[in-house]
């Protein structure tokens, strides 16, 4: 009896240890490690993504995009840009936009319910917008960028609230205000008058308790959600000071990415802001698809940038982004025939590339900006046109477009006019990029000779400055050794 009591008592603690064992192992290995701090390395060779939450799904939540960050791998994203997820202030909410914008509660009664608002009238610096979802679907979505490698900045809104916001009833003194002391939407600084963002309301910067609240609101994300950076929305509009007080200050917490809307060379010197826009190589690929400019123009531009800025200086390159999409028309709009060709550039120029939520697609409407919308979610062409293009960016350091670039040479063919040939190359590796940029065909000659693969068409190409090439319309290699 003692024998078969004993074997009991031992089989009992057997089955009792396993089943701790089990208890104790199992959530440890189902923890995945944290993202390492950004370092100016990731700027090197990363792709940028702007995920536009609300259009992004029919369902437009954090969760609906979550699913979705494993396969932007695929495109060689490293950095997620977020629009706005804060509440939207009901006060002056638009429903239009444009000179004769409206706003929601001008529109019939039994449509007002539709009109969202814009994502730039803040009403809480510190809430999501329960149109997106919580805190926590928040938090497991910058948890999922995390797990696989990507970076997740906000685009944060410094220059203005909207009218709902707590400051305007608690702080007034945080906001311009006119001769009657009334407090008044943003100013151009340039003609003294209103932009037409009727919806917001300017903050005045010459208080100091606002630069410390903006500071410490922005510090909030990165302690208490992990976020890794800011962009800044019309960040030259607020004064470079602010930002030489508060970025060292966030920098002091947590190593960030800053990008700023923004093309001051002032604004990326001493360590502020990371990466600025690149409008004037935006513009230009758009003029020069539209017939307006040609490859002299881009060359003029590449010269200018190059006094204008300092060599780690980075530019984000791009062909859409949201106030293009909804406000100047699609990419095919206007580019044309050209958008291909202009898209490759945008990748193997100097800087950063970016993604607009629903370019992977073939995204061909203009977004609503007031209202909801939704982008196609079906891969094909332009999906694998970009997975090629970000695969080589992430891949290849003849690409590198951060602090530690590669170099960028223009190489002179039979026809400057229209075709452009450079090359990037940094330790021994070269990426070529051949393009007629005009709705013409042409023929030329390129002082180039050797045996390359073209990274689109995966074929073999081989060059002989003796030989004539006839180029059709906006045809394009990129060529790698």
């Amino acid at each position: 009896m003692k024998k078969i009591l004993l074997s009991a008592i031992l089989l009992a603690t057997l089955i009792s240890c396993k089943k701790e064992t089990k208890e104790t192992t199992t959530p440890t290995e189902e923890v995945k490690s944290e993202i390492v701090q950004f370092s100016p390395e990731v700027e090197e060779n990363a792709v940028i993504y702007e995920v536009n939450i609300r259009q992004y799904s029919p369902e437009g939540t954090f969760n609906e995009f979550t699913k979705d960050i494993p396969k932007l791998k695929e495109l060689g994203v490293k950095i997620i840009w977020v629009m706005p997820i804060f509440p939207i202030s009901e006060t002056k909410r638009k429903a239009t936009g444009g000179d004769n914008s409206k706003f929601a509660s001008e529109m019939p009664k039994e449509e007002q319910d539709k009109y969202l608002g814009s994502y730039y009238a803040v009403s809480d610096f510190k809430a999501v917008n329960p149109e997106f979802g919580t805190i926590e679907d928040f938090r497991k979505m910058v948890q999922t960028a995390h797990e696989n490698g990507i970076y997740v900045i906000l685009d944060w809104v410094p220059n203005h609230t909207g009218w709902d916001h707590v400051w305007i009833k608690e702080h007034p003194e945080y906001y311009t205000q006119n001769a009657k002391g009334q407090i008044i939407d943003p100013i151009n600084p340039e003609n003294g008058k209103s932009w037409g963002w009727t919806d917001v309301a300017d903050l005045n910067y010459d208080n100091q308790d606002l630069r410390k609240e903006m500071t410490n609101d922005m510090l909030y994300w990165i302690k208490k959600e992990n976020i890794d950076g800011f962009r800044c929305d019309v960040a030259s509009n607020v004064p470079t000071d602010f930002w030489q007080q508060a970025i060292p200050t966030l920098r002091k917490e947590k190593n960030i990415f800053m990008l700023a809307e923004a093309w001051q060379p002032e604004l990326m010197k001493d360590n502020l802001f990371d990466m600025g826009y690149n409008w004037t190589s935006h513009h230009l690929m758009n003029d020069i698809a539209q017939g307006k400019k040609n490859v002299k123009d881009w060359d003029n531009f590449i010269l200018d940038d190059a006094k204008k800025y300092e060599a780690n200086d980075i530019l984000m390159s791009f062909v859409d982004n949201h106030d293009e999409n909804s406000w100047n028309g699609t990419v095919q709009s206007r580019l044309g025939n050209a958008e291909e060709a202009m898209t490759a550039l945008s990748y193997i120029t100097p800087g950063m590339p970016l993604i607009y939520s629903g370019n992977e697609y073939g995204l061909n409407h203009s977004l609503k900006f007031f209202e909801k919308d939704s982008i196609p979610k079906t891969k094909g062409k332009d999906w694998d046109f970009r997975a090629k293009l970000g695969a080589l960016r992430n891949t290849n350091i003849a690409l590198n477009g951060g602090k530690n670039k590669a170099s960028y040479t223009r190489i002179k063919s039979s026809n400057d006019d229209q075709v452009l040939v450079f090359e990037r190359i940094k330790d021994g590796k070269k990426v070529i990029y051949m393009a007629n940029l005009s709705s013409k065909p042409v023929d030329v000659s390129i002082p180039i000779n050797g045996t390359f693969k073209d990274v689109i068409s995966g074929k073999t190409i081989g060059l002989n400055e003796k030989q004539i090439y006839p180029l059709k319309a906006w045809q394009y290699y990129i060529l790698k050794g």
